[in-house]
């Protein structure tokens, strides 16, 4: 008797066709699962990745209030289309302090895993204020409201914490100058030694230009960043190869 009249007696018998493909199914189940118990993280980790520094992580909250995700993903392919489009292509690593990630489901505006450094300042701000401004067919709304709302971190030690809690490596001196350091990284005069050291290339200065400290500075801190923590370099494959 043949493979294929066996296989002929599973397909006609649809109790045994269903307990088969149930064993077949647990078995890749669990080749796939049970491994995950006993690995410590999932992802590998890469140099430069470091927690979010205290103004960054206020921003990125107000990046998800606004709901920027529905627009835009953080999260480039490794496609040749998207890689010569967006930049090099998205590590996981790079979303591992992120609590939701945000890779995004749809593209109305461009993919923002690159963001950081390519624009200035000025011109974030005035993209918030007036999109059509800088992108004259942009559809995405204003967001000239960030600048008149004021922020004194007043909360930022708890948000510290809450992340700390899902597993973001937050120290206990972390915790202790997380106002400190919220309030300095915006302000020029501010000795941000012992911020630099905590966040390293954490990127210093008065990002909205208003002597207030603002949602739009928290905003553009945590927009300036995105993308540039990881030596991209290090991961380009030798084309000669």
């Amino acid at each position: 008797m043949g493979i294929l009249d066996h296989h002929k007696k599973i397909e006609t018998h649809a109790t045994l066709l269903l307990v088969l493909s149930f064993l077949v199914v647990t078995i890749g189940g669990l080749v796939q699962i049970v491994p995950l118990f006993y690995l410590e993280n999932t992802i590998e980790e890469v140099e430069g990745m470091r927690p979010y520094a205290p103004l960054e992580l206020a921003g990125r909250e107000i990046y998800v209030r606004e709901g920027c995700y529905n627009c835009h993903s953080q999260m480039i392919r490794p496609m040749r289309d998207e890689v010569e489009r967006y930049g090099p292509y998205s590590l996981a690593a790079e979303s591992m302090y992120d609590h939701p990630f945000q890779w995004g489901s749809k593209r109305t505006g461009p993919d923002l895993a690159r963001l950081g450094g390519r624009y200035s300042d000025e011109w974030h701000v005035a993209h918030m204020v007036n999109p059509r401004d800088v992108v004259p067919e942009s559809v995405m709304p204003t967001y000239s409201f960030l600048l008149n709302q004021e922020i004194d971190g007043q909360y930022i030690t708890d948000l510290l914490r809450a992340y700390q809690i899902v597993g973001v490596p937050y120290t206990d001196e972390m915790m202790e100058t997380a106002r400190a350091d919220f309030l300095a990284q915006a302000n020029p005069d501010a000795d941000t030694s012992g911020l630099l050291e905590r966040y390293h290339s954490a990127q210093t200065r008065n990002f909205d230009g208003q002597p207030e400290l603002t949602e739009m500075d928290a905003l553009i801190a945590y927009m300036q960043m995105i993308g540039t923590l990881v030596d991209r370099s290090t991961f380009v494959r030798d084309a000669s190869r």
